[in-house]
């Protein structure tokens, strides 16, 4: 969701709402279904059905949570697809997490600058927190 610079952006789009419905196998995961509607809350056929996928994996620092949008046009159509979608998520979210360990590690760290001990950082004095060698 969009930051809003003020609160008078916090204004729903009528002609853009839908109805949230949930399901799940209460094992693997849930599929959400986004069903479009008017301002009145009757079904908008003129406007496509969205479907998404959450599912949880655990990995050796904990749950990773993963959400999915589901390519179908149905609820079983997205219930077949929830496995390859979930795969896929899953592959993308480790990719930018390894580019994202790249990014860290590749960074130099260059006493007196943004770090620790610099100006504004913590420690104060020299990065050495105020001790003298």
């Amino acid at each position: 969701m969009a930051q809003p610079e003020s609160l008078d952006q916090l204004k729903m789009d009528p002609a853009a709402l839908y109805r949230e419905d949930t399901f799940t196998d209460r094992r693997i995961g849930t599929i959400r279904r986004l069903v479009p509607v008017d301002a009145d809350g009757a079904d908008d056929p003129s406007r496509q059905v969205i479907y998404s996928g959450h599912t949880q994996v655990m990995t050796p620092a904990g749950p990773l949570p993963l959400s999915f949008e589901l390519e179908a046009g149905s609820l079983t159509e997205a219930a077949e697809s929830f496995p390859e979608a979930a795969a896929r998520a899953l592959e993308e979210t480790m990719e930018e997490l390894k580019q994202m360990q790249r990014e860290q590690s590749s960074s130099i760290m260059v006493p007196g600058r943004d770090g620790p001990g610099s100006a504004g950082g913590l420690g104060g004095a020299g990065g050495m927190g105020g001790l003298k060698l």
